[in-house]
């Protein structure tokens, strides 16, 4: 089959799309070229005026642009024009994680219907490819789980605070004037971030679309200096890790949440803006795939990849909801949990089933045991606005 050639209109123009514009200009042996570029405002840019246009119906409604590339902050914005595209007969690729997330089974039969291909490997994990790989790789029902750090941004403070002795505070100023944290850093630090590529995720390693409103997602903007120290005092470093596992009866779980690492697990050495993602299955047991997963380059990167396969008429195929269909999302699970707090009344918020290890302490206290899961989601929104930090201990999930 030959290669098709690609008219792309290129939706945002931020590091991400500058640099894949310079890259596609870099590479003859790619036939595509971006031939109209939708950006909010006129603003001096390096580029002609009549390469940009500032309604999205005039790349949408061109007949002549066979491919979108979506680049845009704003999940509804990118909604709208994905959702147009794929109705107009146009391929798509997409970095959008919270819109796909969101959208995931409407724009998916969108894309059947209309008989185009819908891409988004920068969606998750920056450069490492691993919807690409659950697609073609670990097509069979052999996975138990993919767990992992799925979000550069957070993972770069906690690096800063195990490695470097820095405060939460002093860390996240870093990472915000290096790029890596938004001004508002609740996106990235309280789990969303990570929660919409683990739903992604999903998707393509059970075949199950799960709401993001019915998953747990808990962050780090909540952790204090004596949760820092307990984990050094165990030999831990602590993380923010996205998980989904199968358990019995083809039935799956899946959460985003601190957890305490030891040094002999594969993400405890992930350090800085790096993602990691162990994928572990019946017969191959562990695979470790590692890369940046925050920056404009590493994000390009995976955008020209999805483009260079759009050119060789690459679909994905979702193997797992088409051929291995029959996997629940399960939430009455129980799973071991650290959980600090200053004033006693807040566990009137928590029905542990069972305690392993309790302190109190002058100041703080903790208890460790197991919580259903169920639970724990049913107040997920209430949890960032207690005065605790909630952490995974690693132990397996009773079910």
């Amino acid at each position: 089959m030959s290669r098709q050639k690609l008219n792309i209109g290129l939706f945002g123009f931020g590091v991400v799309g500058q640099g894949l514009y310079d890259v596609l200009e870099k590479s003859p042996a790619l036939d595509a070229k971006i031939k109209k570029i939708c950006v909010k405002r006129h603003v001096m840019r390096s580029l002609p005026d009549e390469m940009f246009c500032y309604e999205p119906d005039e790349i949408l409604n061109d007949q002549g642009i066979n491919t979108i590339v979506e680049l845009i902050d704003n999940a509804d914005d990118a909604c709208f024009i994905v959702k147009k595209a794929l109705k107009n007969g146009k391929n798509v690729v997409s970095a959008n994680k919270k819109m796909l997330a969101e959208n995931l089974s409407e724009i998916v039969s969108l894309a059947k219907e209309n008989n185009v291909s819908l891409l988004y490997e920068a969606s998750a994990c920056g450069s490492i490819p691993v919807i690409r790989n659950l697609e073609e790789y670990y097509d069979n029902d052999l996975l138990l789980s993919v767990t992992g750090i799925l979000n550069g941004s957070s993972n770069y403070i906690l690096s800063k605070i195990f490695d470097n002795n820095e405060s939460y505070p002093n860390a996240l100023k870093k990472a915000q004037k290096l790029g890596f944290a938004e001004s508002n850093p609740t996106f990235d630090v309280d789990g969303f971030d990570s929660l919409f590529k683990l739903i992604i995720l999903t998707m393509h390693s059970f075949g199950v679309v799960v709401s993001p409103n019915e998953v747990l997602n808990y962050g780090i903007s909540n952790i204090s200096e004596f949760d820092i120290n307990y984990a050094r005092e165990k030999g831990y470093k602590i993380k923010l890790v996205g998980q989904v596992e199968r358990l019995r009866d083809k039935k799956i779980t899946l959460f985003v949440l601190p957890r305490f690492v030891t040094r002999d697990k594969y993400i405890y050495n992930v350090e800085d803006e790096f993602n990691g993602v162990v994928i572990k299955g019946v017969a191959y047991d562990k695979q470790f795939m590692f890369g940046k997963g925050a920056g404009g380059h590493p994000t390009g990167s995976a955008v020209l990849s999805d483009i260079t396969a759009l050119a060789h008429h690459y679909r994905y195929e979702y193997k797992k909801a088409n051929y291995f269909e029959g996997f629940k999302y399960f939430k009455e699970g129980t799973i071991e949990v650290y959980l600090r707090y200053s004033n006693p009344k807040v566990l009137e918020n928590f029905e542990f089933k069972s305690v392993s290890e309790e302190y109190h302490g002058p100041r703080y206290h903790y208890k460790i045991g197991f919580i259903r899961l169920d639970k724990l989601i049913t107040i997920k929104e209430k949890l960032r606005s207690l005065d605790i930090f909630l952490a995974a201990t690693g132990k397996a999930l009773n079910y």
